[in-house]
């Protein structure tokens, strides 16, 4: 499987077009905006787009979502329903972050822990991961030990909390009992900057290395 990020919306949310070498198939990876740049890369590495993922249900990561779908025809799969009232709520949304307002849209199949989504012939499993949002989900390709984790961890950081149904308590367990346990040598793409390893943020990451106990 490879892979490519696309900074996308002002706040440079990590969008992340994936796609399966043996079949050319692709998903998108949280649409945030900027879905002409989303829709030049896929022209770009020649690759035919079959879905569309999200992770949550913040604007930053779906304000796309919509308007790529309608261009292209793909099915939407996640974030968790837990995250439904952000999707409901995207007008708010916009109004909050000062953007400009998108369209609405119902995922094709909301996911859940333990399921798999398919690209191409490549599985990624699916880990419900709340506490940045409660229906927060975390996309894990075994073979290529890659992680798409959205806000969920950062490099040297972890999701903010303060939002509506935030829980900080929940996000460290999130982490370091859904995560951590993939192994030191997963590396992810977080929703926001660069990327790292679990093991990485394991020695290193203030919120929750293992020396803070």
């Amino acid at each position: 499987m490879k892979y490519r990020i696309i900074p996308v919306t002002p706040f440079q949310q990590n969008c992340t077009l994936l796609w399966c070498e043996e079949t050319n198939k692709a998903a998108v990876v949280d649409p945030g905006g900027d879905v002409d740049r989303i829709l030049a890369a896929i022209e770009q590495e020649g690759v035919e787009l079959e879905k569309i993922l999200l992770t949550h249900a913040h604007l930053d990561h779906i304000g796309g979502t919509a308007e790529l779908a309608a261009k292209t025809g793909v099915e939407v799969e996640g974030p968790h329903i837990e995250d439904k009232f952000w999707i409901d709520g995207l007008d708010e949304q916009c109004t909050m972050f000062g953007f400009p307002k998108v369209e609405g849209f119902t995922p094709n199949r909301w996911l859940e822990e333990g399921n798999d989504v398919q690209v191409g012939n490549q599985s990624l499993s699916v880990l419900h991961t709340p506490g940045h949002t409660p229906g927060h989900v975390v996309f894990f390709h075994p073979g290529e030990l890659l992680a798409m984790v959205g806000d969920v961890l950062f490099q040297g950081s972890i999701g903010r909390t303060d939002f509506p149904k935030g829980d900080h308590p929940t996000l460290i367990s999130s982490i370091r009992e859904k995560l951590f346990p993939l192994g030191d040598d997963v590396e992810f793409i977080p929703g926001h900057g660069p990327m790292s390893s679990f093991g990485n943020e394991r020695r290193s990451n203030p919120f929750v290395a293992d020396h803070r106990g």
